[in-house]
């Protein structure tokens, strides 16, 4: 159910008149003058401006006649003050504050006029030009206001002329700081520069960096839109677009053309710094456009009614607002009750003064209706959090002229003159505590307060301010206060381009740093930092002796991995070496349980079993592959494997030359043969040994320790198979070369051997597994070449095993088969050839043939 206005007010004045001090009953219904001892100017926007200053052609040509509720609601509040400092009687014993308050219509066509006349000789009223204004006292001692930065910029420095205090409630440009430029301003709300800053914590708080300000087209507006891109540049957040609306010309025109760009860059994040006006004109216009997004306000409209109170507001998205840090002044509407009840009483016979615009003595011709009914005027929220402002400016005067006049709680010293830059002087060092709020200027004549940020929040009761965080020097929020109006109810997002993923950098696009293509990180170099302050523009190459993949955000040291005996390979490898070694040693049980035996001593006797040894000693050398490596096992991996296939080669190899010698010298066979089967094998078998070590010693001697190779190695990889150096590779190929040519000799010295009649082929085995063992190292070679670390060790071991085993098959296998399976062959006459160098003649050969065939 509606609450009417009327029961509304009744409510009001139930409420403020239940308990008022005595003093409320003889406050003066001069509303812009009151005389006093020391008097106080007042600079306040009672009017709105009705008139076209394009049109103007004659200096009173400005038509203010519509009731700026705020400014009126403010100076109120500093009516109240004055009255409530000279009831009290506290700081100002026996001495009465007087006022003049003036409209200036937030015009600077406005404002010279009133401050002019404040600067008028107390003595006279009039300003005369005077070479030395030491000694020279005006009518006003102190200045407040005016609101906007706009108006203090035409003003200030003709006060500071004189050195005449100004104290402003709104006024928040960061310029008037300087001190050389504007040595008499000061100001109650915190400045600009410190809202900027506030601004820019909160877009890098959800990470937007791609925005839209908006200002209006006067020195507020300029300023805080230039500082804040200044520091958002700084920041890494761009501003897509910003734009000035106009103040003293039409500005609806240049409102479309804002917002159609505003729209056209897709920015969801717009930052408004524009006086009250201009952000009304501004808004009806987003409403119209049914445009949506997070507003971020400055303070000079963030409350304000002019916007608050736009029909269909809530449309626009979420608005956030800074607010100055201020309490209530407990008594302003119960006074402001009461003054508009003696008002409406006095004047209710009375007929209204005729209305002059711009006349000086009556500044609100409006203002002769007021009533109780107007107790909005300073029940606005936007006044309620900013009367606290007008009252802290004017008790700091009020503190300074205690000082100044040196009060005690009786009396005060009366001086014959005070002159505004003695009052000034005072002002700097004033300390007061107000309700609980210390109130302290610095050296720039700027306060100690901070900002309040607050959300518009609809509800069913209508609009409400929801305290959300705070600044002062650092911005302090609570997230799971923010209610956001988009569809999913959840941080709208705004930025140029999405955000780049670990180990990619930005390569700028445009002219604005937040619009980028990602680029990858190559192997090799490394992305810094992806924070919004830190962006990379090009990766890191990698310090010495680290490495990295592509897309990576660090570096690393090589990681090394290895034949490690729980890998599957490893597994595999030693499970082949078990049973081939196994297989060799069954073959070596067989001979030596026969070795007295004629084909064991054809076969090269005793030499024979050397030869398994020497196979299997090669195949258990392999098990130095798997495991870690270290420098001891890469030095003895090769020459060990190598020095025990060669004992094997060069006595299959002395065998070999002895068919030969049976075979193409059989005159001389029977004479030497036991020569060449003695000495001469032994001979041949530790000059093969000695030739081998030599090769050996040379190639760990030329070669680097496995230390010295990973030491010298280029860090290019991350991950790397660890595996010995085979350096230098010439002495790997001489060694296996040297192993090969005894297998080749061996295989051309036996494969044109004559078959001998009715005796075991001994050639024939040797043929065949000399040649097996050269095929399997004449594929080796191209294979191993092609391959990386970790496949040519699996390879090499491979191929030593297949080779081994496949020497060991097709020479020992069919002598095995013969001592096992037919022991009767195992005679003299089977193996005569070879242990006596007898050779038969064709003549027998022919008989054989028939017989075989026959057979």
């Amino acid at each position: 159910m509606a609450v009417s206005p009327t029961l509304l007010v009744l409510f009001w004045i139930f409420k403020l008149t239940s308990a008022t001090p005595a003093w409320f009953q003889n406050i003066s219904t001069s509303l812009f003058n009151l005389p006093g001892d020391i008097k106080l100017g007042g600079l306040f926007p009672l009017n709105r401006l009705t008139s076209n200053l394009s049109q103007r052609t004659e200096p009173d040509q400005i038509i203010c006649d519509r009731i700026d509720t705020y400014g009126l609601g403010m100076a109120i509040a500093m009516k109240y003050t004055v009255d409530e400092i000279n009831a009290n009687q506290i700081l100002l014993p026996g001495i009465q504050l007087g006022y003049e308050i003036y409209d200036t219509c937030r015009q600077s066509a406005v404002i010279v006029r009133p401050t002019i006349s404040y600067l008028t000789a107390k003595s006279n009223n009039l300003l005369s030009v005077e070479c030395n204004y030491t000694n020279y006292e005006t009518s006003i001692s102190a200045v407040i206001g005016p609101y906007g930065s706009e108006m203090v910029s035409v003003i200030a420095k003709l006060l500071g002329f004189f050195l005449m205090p100004q104290i402003s409630y709104g006024a928040t440009s960061e310029k008037f700081s300087d001190k050389v430029l504007y040595p008499s301003f000061f100001r109650t709300v915190p400045s600009d520069k410190w809202q900027v800053e506030a601004m820019v914590l909160l877009l890098e708080e959800f990470n937007w960096n791609w925005v839209a300000v908006v200002g209006s087209d006067e020195a507020y507006g300029q300023r805080g839109v230039q500082d804040f891109s200044k520091l958002a540049a700084n920041k890494s957040i761009c501003v897509a677009y910003q734009g000035l609306i106009p103040v003293y010309t039409d500005p609806e025109p240049m409102v479309k053309t804002i917002l159609s760009n505003i729209n056209s860059t897709k920015a969801s994040v717009v930052i408004v710094f524009s006086l009250s006006n201009q952000a009304e004109i501004f808004f009806k216009e987003v409403i119209r456009m049914k445009l949506k997004g997070v507003w971020i306000s400055s303070t000079s409209w963030g409350i304000h009614n002019q916007v608050t109170s736009l029909p269909n507001i809530q449309s626009v998205g979420t608005i956030l607002a800074f607010t100055d840090v201020t309490q209530n002044v407990d008594l302003l509407d119960a006074y402001t009750h009461a003054l508009l009840t003696k008002l409406s009483e006095e004047r209710a016979d009375s007929p209204p003064p005729a209305q002059i615009s711009g006349n000086p003595s009556n500044p609100c011709p409006n203002c002769w209706k007021l009533s109780p009914a107007n107790i909005s005027l300073v029940t606005a929220p936007v006044v309620q959090r900013s009367a606290f402002s007008v009252y802290a400016a004017i008790y700091s005067v009020a503190q300074a002229l205690h000082n100044l006049l040196q009060c005690n709680s009786t009396a005060c010293k009366k001086p014959v003159k005070i002159y505004p830059w003695k009052l000034l002087e005072a002002l700097k060092n004033i300390s007061l505590n107000l309700s609980g709020t210390q109130i302290e200027f610095d050296a720039s004549g700027n306060p100690n307060v901070g900002y309040n940020l607050v959300e518009w929040v609809w509800t069913e009761s209508g609009l409400d301010f929801k305290d959300i965080g705070s600044f002062n020097e650092k911005l302090e929020i609570n997230k799971s206060l923010f209610t956001w109006h988009t569809e999913n109810s959840e941080v709208p997002q705004s930025t140029c381009s999405a955000a780049c993923g670990e180990g990619q950098v930005h390569r700028v696009k445009g002219f604005h740093s937040c619009c980028f293509d990602c680029i990858d990180c190559l192997p090799g170099t490394y992305q810094i930092s992806s924070s919004y302050c830190l962006w990379d523009i090009q990766c890191t190459p990698c310090p010495p002796r680290q490495w990295s993949l592509a897309r990576s955000s660090r570096c690393t040291d090589p990681i090394y991995d290895y034949l490690s005996w729980d890998t599957p390979e490893a597994l595999l490898l030693t499970l082949a070496i078990v049973l081939v070694v196994l297989f060799m040693g069954s073959v070596v049980v067989v001979f030596v349980n026969h070795r007295e035996t004629v084909l064991v001593t054809a076969s090269g006797g005793t030499l024979s079993i050397v030869v398994l040894l020497g196979l299997m000693g090669a195949c258990l050398s392999l098990l130095l592959f798997l495991g870690q490596p270290g420098d001891t096992v890469c030095r003895l991996q090769l020459p060990l494997i190598s020095a025990f296939q060669t004992v094997p080669l060069s006595i299959i190899m002395s065998i070999s030359l002895q068919i030969f010698f049976v075979s193409e010298f059989p005159n001389l066979a029977a004479s030497y043969l036991h020569v060449l089967r003695g000495p001469g094998t032994w001979l041949l078998l530790l000059t093969c040994c000695a030739v081998q070590a030599g090769i050996c010693g040379w190639f760990v001697q030329d070669g680097p320790s496995l230390s010295e190779y990973l030491a010298d190695r280029r860090v290019d990889f991350v991950r790397s198979f660890l595996a010995c150096p085979v350096l230098p590779f010439s002495g790997f190929a001489l060694m296996q070369g040297f192993i090969a040519a005894m297998a080749l000799m061996s295989f051309m010295c036996t494969f044109m051997a004559t078959k001998p009649l009715h005796q075991y082929n001994l050639a024939r085995d040797i043929t065949f597994s000399s040649l097996i063992y050269c095929v399997i190292w004449v594929t080796f070679i191209p294979i191993y070449i092609g391959l990386g670390e970790k496949l040519r060790s699996i390879v090499y071991v491979s191929f030593i095993l297949a080779s081994d085993l496949g020497l060991v098959a097709v020479y020992y296998i069919p002598k095995c088969y013969f001592l096992l399976k037919t022991p009767e062959l195992n005679t003299a006459d089977h193996f005569c050839t070879f242990l006596e160098g007898l050779q038969p003649t064709p003549a027998q050969e022919e008989p054989q043939t028939q017989t075989e065939s026959e057979q």
